[in-house]
């Protein structure tokens, strides 16, 4: 009884990233609100053009396919695996990052491909998380391009982009050398004292690991990756652009480009749904030294997320019920 007592009275993982993920938003709430001009806020968001906010919302919708294309190159890797399921996993995907804590989207979109496919859910996972790693790379030489040009600095971002960089390369290391040291990792399995019904499933789930990261390793699908990389962030660029300019906020192409970086590494934090806190922060700190009014930078912050939130309901709820179909969204393409 003692034991069980201890564990019912023992701090549980998801309350400790509760806890974190509220302070933080709390803190970060705090110190990008303070003195904040709500009627001047309100009075911005109702002068939005509706046209151009919809067609912002259309920008978003063509990155969304964009990324489901780019996710379907690397599990093109393992099996032939259709654009529309590849679209609706990754719609419903983002709805869980939206609404769950943790990035719990990346598992509902794991489970969506393995299903449909039969491919392992380690193998999908890992390409997942992989195509993850790629993007804080590439947020991180976008942030540091932009900051090598612009006049004015966003000392914060270059501090935070320091650790988001070490994770960064460590990832791009993990890809590049992983999978050639394959005999390696497995014969340090088989010394471990580990009975064979553990290290069974251990050496199948690292098998689908390696396979999954070396869908890199492939010149034209890492080539052709890379390209849809480039193509996803500046049509982002060109969205955040476009949705500013829809409520009367001008933000140059190279401070959205920053911006987007930024939004991105503070994903990473532990965060309440829909980022609440974080993304407040980071626009008013990085859209303030170009000159765009604290007011404005909530206001354009609130419209984008509002946005994200419509874009995510409609896709990813669509998603979720063409899953619950049986037979629904093959994953096999004819041959």
């Amino acid at each position: 009884m003692a034991e069980t007592n201890e564990a019912i009275g023992a701090p549980r993982p998801k309350a400790i990233y509760w806890v974190i993920s509220l302070a933080l938003a709390a803190v970060f709430l705090y110190f990008s609100l303070r003195g904040i001009d709500w009627k001047s806020v309100w009075a911005t968001l109702k002068s939005a053009r509706l046209p151009i906010v919809a067609a912002a919302t259309g920008m978003m919708s063509v990155t969304l396919f964009l990324r489901s294309y780019r996710w379907r190159v690397l599990l093109l890797a393992r099996r032939q695996v259709s654009v529309p399921l590849a679209f609706w996993a990754t719609s419903a995907g983002y709805l869980g990052n939206n609404v769950l804590p943790a990035r719990a989207g990346e598992v509902i979109r794991t489970l969506m491909i393995s299903r449909r496919s039969g491919m392992s859910k380690a193998f999908v996972l890992t390409t997942a998380l992989s195509e993850r790693v790629v993007d804080a790379i590439t947020l991180i030489t976008i942030s540091a391009i932009v900051l090598l040009i612009m006049p004015v600095q966003v000392g914060w971002l270059s501090t935070a982009a320091r650790p988001f960089a070490i994770v960064g390369l460590t990832g791009a290391a993990a890809i590049a050398l992983l999978p050639p040291f394959e005999r390696f990792w497995f014969r340090f399995l088989q010394r471990l004292p580990l009975p064979e019904k553990i290290r069974t499933p251990i050496e199948h789930i690292l098998e689908q690991v390696l396979e999954g990261i070396r869908s890199f390793h492939d010149f034209g699908r890492l080539a052709k990756f890379l390209g849809l990389t480039a193509l996803i962030w500046f049509v982002d660029g060109l969205t955040t652009v476009v949705a500013a300019n829809s409520i009367g906020v001008h933000i140059r192409l190279q401070v959205a480009f920053l911006l987007i970086a930024g939004l991105g590494l503070g994903s990473a934090l532990p965060s309440t749904p829909g980022y609440v806190g974080i993304y407040q922060f980071v626009a008013v700190n990085v859209l303030s030294p170009f000159g765009v009014r604290r007011d404005d930078a909530i206001a354009y912050i609130l419209l984008f997320q509002a946005m994200n939130y419509v874009l995510v309901l409609l896709w990813g709820l669509i998603g979720i019920a063409i899953e619950r179909e049986p037979g629904a969204g093959q994953a096999l393409e004819p041959a």
